[in-house]
Parts: structure tokens; C-alpha cells; sequence
């Protein structure tokens, strides 16, 4: 009732508007213009008053109506992954048809950026732990020595995990699923000639003295490549990180 009575007051409304605004004969063809969009305006009125006069069981089906619909749009999008999902399982199928067939090819892996990330952070957190206590023995000045230790930490993670992708691009040394001891000194080596000059440069910087710097230098190559050895040893035997390949016998 309350609807049906705004609807009547709006026509009236509109009645008296036309007679207090009548149109001149120049203005006809404007108002027969005017006119649809009036009329079109009543009856979308008119049919949003009629939606409640829908039967519970008309807009219960509407209601499943709609429910169906976005069921069919997320079946189809299930579609799109599963046919994604089917496409990437014939890879590893495929794949795994090739393995079982040469079982003598050698196997080899490669590590994950986040895993030689890891791996740097760590070995940082502990060579630092190294240089410290060495550069307080040898300087006697703790802000000395954790001026060294926060330079060689923020010069060194960097270049250690560059130098980390850098050598995961080689595959010598990892044949057999692991790198081997050899290949875990080469590393050690390699790495400590860098070090060496990195820490002898960032320790005279700070201690102003060739003296100081040289010593702690020198003990930080000793120990920490022999210490780096056994650090890359254990990592060796770390499964986390590792992506396993075949290498093929053509």
C-alpha cells in the first residue's frame, strides 16, 4: 500500500508539472521527446514495485538461479586449472619415463636461490662471530672490533651469495648427488683469497694500523678455511634446496 501510494503521488506530481509548465507550440516537439524518458522512468518504477509481489517460490528460484550461475563460472575456472594441473603432470610423467629408462646417467643437482641465500647468511653469522673475537684480541677496542665485524658483514654477504649462484652454474664435483670434498676445498680457497684482501682492507680502514689489520688477516685465513671446509661439508649433506637433473647419455 505504502508503494502504490508513492506511485500516485509522483504521477500526480507529474500531472501538475505539465499543466503549470504547459509547452508552446514551438516546444511540442521538444515535449513529445521528453516525454519517453518520463515514461520509461514510471515504468522502471513501476516494475521495481512490482518485485515484491514475487511468490516466495519465485524468489527462492531466483535465489538458486544466481547460485548456479557462479557455480558454473568456478567450474570453469576449476577447468582452466585443472587442465594446467593434467599438462604439468605429462612433464613429470614424461620425465620420469626418461629416468627409468637410462637408470646408468650419471645424476647431478643444482641449488635454489634460496638456499644459497641461507647459506651465506649463516656462514656470515659465523665467520663474523670469527672476526670479532679475533680483532678484539688483536686491537683491545670493542668498537674497533665491531666496526670491522659490521663493515665485513655488510661487504661480504653480498659477494659470498653472488659468488654462491656463481659457482652453482658448475657442475664439477656434483656427480654424485652432493658436492664432493674437492670441490668443497676449491670453494674454501677461492672464497678466502677475496676474504683475505676484504678483511685486511675494512680492518686497516678502521684501526688505522697495518700492524693490527695484518694479524687479524692472517689468523681469519688460517681458521676460517679450514673452518669454511667443514661448513660446506655439512651443507653437503643437506637435502633442503637441492633440484635434482639427469645428465643424458647420448
Amino acid at each position: 500500500m505504502v508503494k502504490l501510494a508513492i506511485l500516485s503521488v509522483i504521477l500526480l506530481l507529474q500531472g501538475v508539472a505539465v499543466q503549470c509548465f504547459a509547452p508552446s507550440a514551438q516546444q511540442k516537439s521538444v515535449r513529445q521527446t521528453t516525454a519517453v524518458p518520463v515514461f520509461a522512468s514510471t515504468t522502471a518504477f513501476r516494475s521495481f514495485l512490482n518485485a515484491d509481489d514475487e511468490t516466495p517460490q519465485q524468489k527462492l528460484l531466483k535465489q538458486v538461479e544466481r547460485e548456479e550461475a557462479n557455480l558454473k563460472r568456478e567450474r570453469e575456472k576449476a577447468k582452466e586449472r585443472l587442465e594446467k594441473y593434467d599438462q604439468s603432470l605429462e612433464v613429470l610423467q614424461t620425465k620420469k619415463a626418461q629416468y627409468m629408462v637410462q637408470t646408468d646417467a650419471p645424476t647431478t643437482f643444482t641449488e635454489t636461490t634460496l638456499r644459497s641465500a641461507v647459506k651465506a647468511f649463516c656462514w656470515r653469522i659465523i665467520a663474523g662471530s670469527v672476526t670479532f673475537i679475533t680483532t678484539l684480541r688483536f686491537s683491545g677496542s670493542m668498537k674497533t672490533a665491531l666496526q670491522v665485524v659490521g663493515a665485513d658483514f655488510l661487504s661480504k654477504s653480498l659477494t659470498m651469495f653472488i659468488g654462491e649462484r656463481l659457482m652453482n652454474k658448475s657442475k664439477a664435483g656434483r656427480t654424485g648427488g652432493a658436492d664432493d670434498a674437492g670441490r668443497s676445498l676449491a670453494k674454501a680457497l677461492i672464497w678466502r683469497l677475496f676474504a683475505i684482501c676484504n678483511t685486511l682492507t675494512m680492518a686497516v680502514f678502521v684501526s688505522k694500523d697495518l700492524s693490527v689489520a695484518s694479524k687479524i688477516a692472517s689468523t681469519d685465513a688460517v681458521f676460517k678455511t679450514a673452518l669454511m671446509f667443514v661448513y660446506e661439508r655439512v651443507w653437503a649433506r643437506i637435502e633442503w634446496g637441492k633440484e635434482y637433473e639427469m645428465q643424458w647419455n647420448l
